[in-house]
This record gives C-alpha cells, structure tokens and sequence, in this order.
C-alpha cells in the first residue's frame, strides 16, 4: 500500500559507461584511507588501491589512487595517484589526474597533471605540464626532461622585431630576468 516494488526497480540508475576515448579509472574503495603516522618512515615502494594519508617520511614511490600527504610529511621518490594532495614535502615527480598544492607544501620535482590548482604560499620549483591522461602517458625518466619551449616572439604589430638584452636587475637579490627590446637605428 505504501510502496511498490515495481517503483523501487524503475528509480534505479545503472552507472554510465566511459565514453570509447575514455582510460577506464580506478574504482577506490569505501574502506577508511590507510595511514602512515608521523611516527613512521617506509623504504620502499608503496601501493594501494585505495586512499592513503602519509603523515611521516616515505623513502620510495607512491603509487595509490587517492594521497593526501599531511603537513609534517615528506615523501622522497615519484607519486603517482588519481588525486593528490600536498600539504606537506615532496621530492620527486608527480602524475595524477588532479593536484592541489596547499599552502603549506614543499615540491621539489616536475609535475604531469590533468587538472592543478595551488593556493597562495605554496613552494613549487619544478615544471609542470598538462596531459589528457597523466596515468598512461610513459613517465619521463629524469626530472629534467621537462624543458622550456618558449621563445621571445615579435609582435605582429611590429614592422621588425627588436633584439632582446638583458636588462640590469633592480635589486641585488632578484633571481629573475626581465628583457626589454634595443632600439633601432
């Protein structure tokens, strides 16, 4: 009288299939995530296919779906997960379809990603480069494999491109150069 067995089966929803370009995704687990505590260290590789928590030292690669690395946590070696969250010290490579560096992390490695977001005070020295399938794709081998591509390039609007010179650093401590176009005669 007050439910029906027919309308239970019609408001089932069968999950949709991955479209054919689509890599199939790892299905996690609804287990709690494992842990490695701040008292621990791990050498070695460490896999999972469900989520992990690292709050201690990790010498070797991760391979798991879902990484959270706490604040106090350092990882030396590659990750590689479905998502990633920084919070604490990497130093090594990243690939995963989603990274979020905290503003409290320390990254010290390339990072291959299909989406990326950092928050404001975030240390990240590396590169990073976007990829439709940062799993699959074969990992590079060093972490100086990623390389710059860019070139000054002269505007349109120009008759003739100028050559660039360095121009003189304004204090004694900045790092970075700043190019600005010679005049022509």
């Amino acid at each position: 009288m007050f439910s029906s067995k027919s309308k239970e089966k019609e408001t089932a929803v069968a999950a949709p299939a991955p479209a054919p370009g689509q890599a199939k995704r790892t299905l996690r687990s609804s287990a709690a995530p494992s842990i490695i505590s701040a008292d621990l260290t791990v050498t070695g590789t460490l896999t999972s296919t469900g989520d992990v928590q690292i709050d201690g030292r990790v010498e070797g690669d991760v391979n798991t779906a879902g990484l959270v690395i706490g604040d106090k946590a350092f990882i030396h070696g590659d990750v590689m997960a479905e998502e990633v969250t920084v919070r604490g010290r990497v130093q090594g490579s990243i690939r995963a379809r989603k990274v979020l560096l905290a503003a409290t992390c320390h990254v010290e490695g390339n990072i291959l990603h299909e989406a990326f977001a950092v928050e404001t005070g975030a240390f990240f020295e590396g590169n990073c480069r976007h990829a439709d399938n940062p799993l699959a794709e074969e990992a590079p081998k060093k972490t100086n494999e990623f390389r710059a591509t860019a070139a000054p390039v002269a505007h349109a609007s120009a008759p003739s491109a100028a050559p660039m010179v360095p121009r003189p650093a304004a204090a004694a401590g900045a790092t970075a150069a700043t190019y600005t176009p010679l005049k022509s005669s």
